[in-house]
């Protein structure tokens, strides 16, 4: 009933008409299979996309007898229906011959509009059941559907070996390496792509090198570290409950705890910074970890205890689990000064029921009584996300984007950068900072072979320098090639983003929050984002993506090169982005914060608003940034 043409029951299917076919291009970019050229019958001539359809179909080459030892419910299936209940099945994009790269002129004058053509990116890290393809051997083939314009009730059919290959084939193979990141498994694969002399087409050899469970790396350590973190836990838990019963809450008491930094900087510092100024009698003290994991004593914890029972005000600047579990105390204020501009994918609660989503039950982030956002266009956002009502979230302004109004430090970075790296002078800087892929921390990896890094070098190497800045969760590598060390640059571990984004012309992001305070700067912007439509089935946005980007979408390094080389940066899209997500807040966002948040927290004791600070001076932000150069160098 609701079929295409092609998909009818009761039609009749023929094969008796030769094929005419061509592979135009053959390429792997890591788990990605890239493979485009033309296919059809002679003597039909199709302009319809629903009259014809491309399928490749990958073969196992695999043992049948085997097979029905392991699978009792294919004993009595024969030799044909079991290979078939194996094949791989991925429908190729139909495309006009004009779309196809380096076709014979000749064919293309003569059918330029039909469409003949295909085109198909395979990620084979992913393919069999979002899982890599499995070890062993594999024939691939295209399988050719066509009908004629004007006839419904016939189908040509025919499957054809994949030739003419050897030509894409530096030595007569090809080969990349499949790899896949979950919390439970990590897999690695080397792959072998070559054309198989008696099979005539391609074959594809798949050869597992690890696969091992990443917490069995650390097994006995996170047994002892999971009982023992418990454990502290409920000692926490027990004495904040015991000092909130027998000790008052200290009116002028502010704690800034983080599990995400070492020293004060982010958004904390310009907090700090803007209380300084203010002159009020405050007592402030600071709880940071640099890592959440790093371990914390017993006897940390009740100090962290008693600290959060007798605060005022409790700021955190990102994930804090230690007080979630907590009911604070009335007349304080848990207050959340998140560290992301903006409101792009999904998190928190908005995620329940997705992969790595919250569970329903969970007590994370409900326990703020205040929270800060960007503007007023995501506060919403943010209250579904942290499990809150929308009342307790503030359109402050990030505190930390008051930095790009400092011209006096925007200027020492970029000349103190230039000095560092003389090579970022001389040319344009292209930074590349995607987000992570997987569902978390404990899964997090980036596909860097998606990216051809020698089309990149020959293209651009000549006017751009290519930064690389990668999510600090990411626990694959990446590898630069000696022969492209004068273009490409692993930045990933200088932590402050926003000082690159100085020296930055160009950024390269997909899903990244980095690009709301790269927009403050009204410089062009590409989305590499290849993986969309399964970014937007896992883990979604709060807006239509394709709406949403103040940027050219790009899925492939060829779309780098060419958008990078036309220029065309659709940079109108940056004033109003940059508007909606920060309305007015643009250099004031520190004292918004101080204003709206901290000092209504603080009016029952008007003492502290009247008295003189005793706050230890703040490092000026040239002096934070030489501390963190230091720490660069270390």
């Amino acid at each position: 009933m609701f079929i295409s043409p092609i998909d009818k029951k009761d039609i009749e299917v023929k094969d008796n008409l030769k094929i005419e076919n061509d592979i135009t291009n053959l390429s792997v970019h890591g788990p990605y299979l890239e493979i485009e050229g033309y296919a059809t019958f002679q003597g039909i001539k199709t302009f319809a996309e629903d009259r014809i359809r491309k399928t490749l179909l990958i073969v196992p080459r695999m043992n049948v007898e085997q097979y029905r030892e392991k699978n009792e419910e294919y004993s009595e299936a024969s030799d044909e229906e079991i290979i078939r209940e194996n094949i791989i099945e991925v429908a190729l994009e139909n495309c006009r011959m004009s779309e196809l790269k380096h076709l014979d002129d000749e064919v293309f004058e003569e059918n330029s509009e039909l469409l003949y053509g295909f085109k198909g990116i395979i990620d084979l890290s992913s393919i069999t059941k979002g899982k890599p393809l499995l070890a062993g051997e594999y024939d691939v083939y295209i399988n050719l559907e066509q009908l004629f314009e004007d006839i419904d009730n016939v189908k040509y059919e025919k499957s054809f070996p994949i030739t003419n290959v050897k030509r894409f084939m530096e030595g007569n193979i090809l080969n990349t390496k499949l790899e896949s990141f979950t919390a439970k498994r990590v897999l690695k694969y080397n792959l072998l792509i070559s054309f198989n002399n008696y099979s005539k087409t391609i074959r594809l050899k798949n050869v597992l090198l690890q696969s091992y469970d990443p917490r069995e790396m650390e097994e006995a350590e996170r047994k002892e570290g999971k009982n023992a973190k418990a454990i502290k836990r409920r000692v926490l838990k027990a004495f904040y409950m015991l000092f909130s019963l027998i000790l008052p809450i200290k009116k002028n008491k502010v704690v800034f705890a983080s599990d995400s930094r070492s020293q004060l900087n982010g958004n904390f510092y310009f907090v700090y910074e803007e209380l300084y100024n203010r002159d009020l009698d405050l007592d402030i003290r600071f709880l940071f970890n640099e890592r959440i994991n790093n371990k914390k004593s017993l006897i940390d914890h009740i100090k962290i205890a008693y600290e959060f029972a007798t605060s005022k005000i409790i700021l955190l600047d990102d994930f804090y689990p230690l007080i979630y579990p907590l009911t604070i105390r009335k007349n304080a204020d848990l207050i959340q000064i998140w560290h992301a501009a903006g409101a792009f994918k999904t998190f928190g609660y908005s995620r329940i029921g997705r992969p790595g989503g919250p569970s329903p039950r969970s007590r994370n982030h409900r326990n703020y009584t205040k929270a800060v956002v960007s503007s007023e266009g995501i506060r919403e956002n943010y209250a579904e996300g942290f499990g809150i009502s929308v009342d307790k979230v503030y359109a402050t302004g990030v505190p930390r984007a008051d930095i790009f109004f400092d011209e006096e430090y925007k200027s020492y970075v970029r000349e103190t950068l230039y000095d560092r790296y003389p090579y970022l002078k001389d040319k344009k800087v292209i930074l590349f900072a995607p987000t992570f892929r997987g569902n978390g921390q404990a899964s997090a990896y980036y596909p860097f072979e998606i990216l051809d890094l020698k089309k990149l070098y020959e293209e651009l190497h000549e006017e751009y320098v290519f930064l690389f800045k990668i999510h600090p969760f990411v626990k694959n590598k990446l590898t630069i090639p000696y022969e492209y060390a004068d273009f490409f640059y692993d930045f990933s571990s200088y932590r402050e983003v926003n000082d690159l984004l100085l020296i930055t012309d160009l950024l390269i992001t997909d899903y990244s929050s980095v690009c709301f305070e790269f927009a403050l700067l009204d410089k062009p912007m590409l989305f590499f984002a290849f993986d969309v439509e399964q970014y937007i089935e896992d883990r979604d946005f709060y807006y239509n993506y394709f709406d949403f980007i103040p940027g050219p979408l790009v899925k492939s390094t060829d779309g780098i090169t060419e958008a990078i080389k036309n220029g065309n940066f659709q940079q109108e899209k940056i004033k109003p982005f940059v508007k909606y997500f920060f309305d007015d807040t643009l250099g004031r966002a520190s004292k918004n914060v101080v204003d709206q948040l901290i000092i209504p927290s603080l009016e029952d004791n008007e003492e502290i608003l009247k008295d003189k600070t005793k706050l230890v001076p703040p490092a000026s932000r040239i002096e934070l940034f030489k501390q963190s150069f230091l720490e660069e160098d270390e």
